[in-house]
């Protein structure tokens, strides 16, 4: 879905012309409104059930779901989001009022809300996404449990204490004096939110909490039993009230203030994130999404809400329902303050029970299974119920703490960690030992461990396939080598990774990337390192770092040679054969030349090297690969005067010269691909060697008895692209059609 419009575009702007506020005017009407109503008749049992639970009065969530409303809607930097009071910040909340009081809780509202635009207009919004998700899922079950322990004594018709460990200790004695009213009342509530999502699709347009929470009301009233209600102290205008500044305990108040900043942050940006992948509208802009929920917070706080975030049921509902722009948001605040003021008489008449059956049910749902299976599978189980625990008995912000901590150290432990064995290789005296990972100090004990089984005076290969090394490793591997040549053996290193035993004194230790190491392989020699002798250089580099690779695949081709292809391409120094056929050792029997030609007569090169692949190494395949900007193509093309050592050699060529200006199809669909003139004649040329091919007789001969199969590439340089040449068409490589490719660039 859409967003078409932003009731807040930026500044900048130009201003719009009657019909696109016409247009503005006819969505909102059409798509927001609507939406709005849905969102309003989902956050308004919400609300009052947020405020129950939190120990603050009932007014708060609906002041907090007014301001989330208008205020956050407005300013927010997501379209689609809506904000009120969120249970994610009901323990928090509860422990503030249950230890500053409510007056001082809103002054912390206030502050917080402060912080969080400090934090939007530092622009490190994104930095709180930067929270392992697992943290974050076990944090909302935590959250979760605890709201079902508090609940479970309101729904069976007394009070929840003040902490999950007494909650939980003083269920049975609740249960046996359980208030028969209430608990039907919850009992009734809970059944209808858990089956609504199985009733008709037509029905289910209604809300599942409001019509809950209204056939619970309907049901106190006709029950012969007391059953406890919301109470209200006048009108929603009464409830407001000015915070009340600490007279002490600051530090415990700062404390208290930064908890409720990072939550509200990291659950309005979470929501925020899974709002967005919702609907293929505008994105959320992050930082003046803080502004806004900072914003909403201050104002809420000063005339004592409860702190507002971004609430992903409301904004999901939001969503569903068909919002288009933030007017929906914006709109459902109005409709709560309408409700507020003129509708008390109708919150009042909301049992107790009723929102605490609604405030189990959602307290449940944020336990989800498909959390704890992901955990599960990636190795996080234990971070999970860690931080579960320390949310339900100690409490949220170090809950969290903890759960941050273990999910820290998990990943210390699996990103430093190392691989080392040492081990004598068979048949031989020699030693290997590998090293495969990042090598630090901490891998001290079993970097010790293994190189104490190398016995005195042996001769040992290193195999380090690093990427980080730091000095205290860089030592211990430097001072055994020291002790193993004093003894009379040999230390070779083969240096496979990023990470050079050379370097690691040259500063700092730094991790190397995997991608270096291929730029070292398939990268030419670098000029500037200007180096006397780069093909010595190369040579050595081969023998430090590649040979040790290589060397196992070579041994079993040490007697004999068993290729696969014969590979006829241009002398062109671009061109390497192996790295684009990802081919390794033994794989292509290659032959180059100028111009990838097969002449059908006067040059003995390319005839001896074909036959000998065909009939003496029985090749599966035969390859004719030209390329782009070919320097032969080129000449051939312009008619230049090539001198006597070429003019010669490309006479072979003139008759694909001939071809591509007679119009060869495999030109047209060059052209159509968007390739210039000398690249077309040079897949023109590959498609005429192709047909040079295939009338010479052992290639006839290998076809028919053999199934050879013979085929042409063209290698564009640019673009590091391989593409099929046929002899009448281009074709993408793995095409089962081999269709003629239009558009291959």
């Amino acid at each position: 879905m859409a967003v078409e419009s932003d009731l807040a575009p930026p500044l900048s702007s130009p201003a719009p012309g009657p019909g696109a506020l016409s247009d503005r005017l006819t969505s909102v009407l059409r798509h927001d409104l609507p939406a709005s109503i849905v969102v309003f008749l989902v956050a308004l049992p919400l609300s009052l059930g947020i405020a129950l639970a939190s120990g603050a009065p009932v007014a708060a969530g609906l002041i907090a779901a007014v301001i989330g409303g208008i205020v956050a809607g407005t300013l927010g930097g997501s379209v689609l989001q809506v904000s009120g009071p969120a249970a994610g910040l009901t323990v928090v909340v509860a422990e503030s009022i249950d230890k500053f009081g409510w007056g001082v809780t809103g002054f912390i509202v206030v502050a917080a809300g402060v912080l969080q635009i400090v934090f939007g207009l530092s622009r490190v919004a994104r930095a709180a996404l930067a929270v392992a998700p697992v943290v974050v899922h076990a944090m909302l079950a935590g959250i979760g449990v605890t709201i079902a322990l508090q609940q479970i004594h309101v729904l069976l018709g007394g009070a929840s204490h003040s902490s999950a460990w007494n909650n939980l200790v003083e269920l049975p004695g609740q249960l046996i004096s359980l208030h028969g009213g209430d608990a039907l009342v919850g009992a009734v509530v809970i059944a209808v939110m858990l089956g609504w999502r199985y009733t008709p699709e037509k029905i289910r347009v209604v809300p599942g909490p409001l019509v809950a929470v209204f056939i619970g009301t309907l049901l106190s009233m006709v029950l012969p039993t007391r059953v406890e209600r919301i109470v209200l102290d006048g009108s929603l205008f009464d409830a407001v009230g000015l915070p009340q500044i600490p007279d002490g305990g600051w530090s415990s108040v700062a404390i208290m203030v930064l908890t409720i900043a990072l939550i509200a942050s990291v659950e309005s940006l979470l929501s925020a994130v899974a709002v967005d992948k919702m609907h293929t509208g505008r994105r959320t802009n992050f930082d003046r999404e803080l502004i806004g929920q900072g914003s909403a917070n201050v104002l809420s706080g000063l005339l004592g809400g409860l702190p507002v975030t971004g609430v992903i049921v409301r904004s999901a509902t939001n969503v569903q329902a068909g919002a288009r722009s933030r007017a929906s948001a914006i709109m459902h605040g109005v409709w709560v303050l309408l409700f507020s003021v003129a509708l008390v008489g109708v919150v009042q008449q909301i049992p107790k029970a009723a929102l605490a059956g609604l405030l189990i049910v959602i307290g449940i749902q944020l336990v989800k299974l498909a959390h704890i299976k992901l955990a599960r599978r990636t190795g996080d189980l234990l971070v999970y119920a860690a931080t579960i625990l320390g949310v339900v008995f100690l409490n949220l912000l170090e809950g969290v703490m903890i759960g941050l901590a273990l999910a820290f150290g998990l990943l210390l432990w699996r990103v430093v960690r190392v691989a080392i064995t040492a081990k004598q290789i068979p048949q031989s005296q020699r030693w290997l030992v590998t090293i495969d990972g990042s090598c630090t100090f901490l891998a001290l004990p079993k970097l010790s461990a293994e190189l104490a089984k190398v016995p005195e005076g042996a001769d040992v290969t290193v195999e380090m396939t690093v990427d980080f090394l730091d000095h205290a490793a860089f030592e211990a591997i430097e001072e055994w080598v020291r002790q193993q040549e004093h003894g009379g053996g040999s230390v070779e290193f083969v240096e496979i990774g990023t990470v050079r035993m050379a370097d690691a004194l040259a500063g700092p230790p730094a991790r190397g990337f995997g991608r270096a190491v291929w730029d070292e392989i398939l990268g030419p020699w670098r000029r500037e390192d200007e180096h006397p002798n780069p093909l010595a250089a190369g040579v050595a580099a081969f023998h430090r770092s590649h040979a040790h690779v290589v060397r196992p695949h070579l041994d079993g081709l040490a007697d004999r040679q068993d290729p696969d292809s014969f590979f006829l391409t241009c002398s062109d120094s671009r061109i390497v054969p192996n790295v684009i056929t990802n081919s390794g050792p033994g794989d292509l029997f290659t032959v180059r030349n100028v111009g990838n030609l097969v002449p059908e007569a006067g040059d003995a090169s390319v005839e001896a090297a074909l036959v000998f692949a065909l009939e003496e190494l029985n090749v599966r395949s035969v390859v004719v690969c030209g390329h782009s900007s070919c320097g032969a193509m080129k000449a051939l093309y312009s008619g230049a005067d090539t001198g006597p050592g070429i003019e010669p050699w490309l006479a072979h060529a003139h008759p694909s010269l001939d071809r591509f200006r007679a119009g060869h199809p495999v030109a047209e669909a060059a052209r159509a691909a968007g390739y210039g003139e000398v690249d077309q004649l040079s897949m023109v040329n590959v498609a005429l060697q192709l047909e040079t091919l295939h009338r010479h007789p052992a290639v006839r001969r290998a076809v028919l008895e053999r199934g050879v199969r013979v085929s042409g590439l063209f290698f564009d340089i640019a673009n590091a692209r391989v593409i099929e040449v046929t002899v009448d068409g281009l074709a993408r490589i793995g095409d089962a059609d081999q269709a003629a490719v239009p558009a291959l660039v």
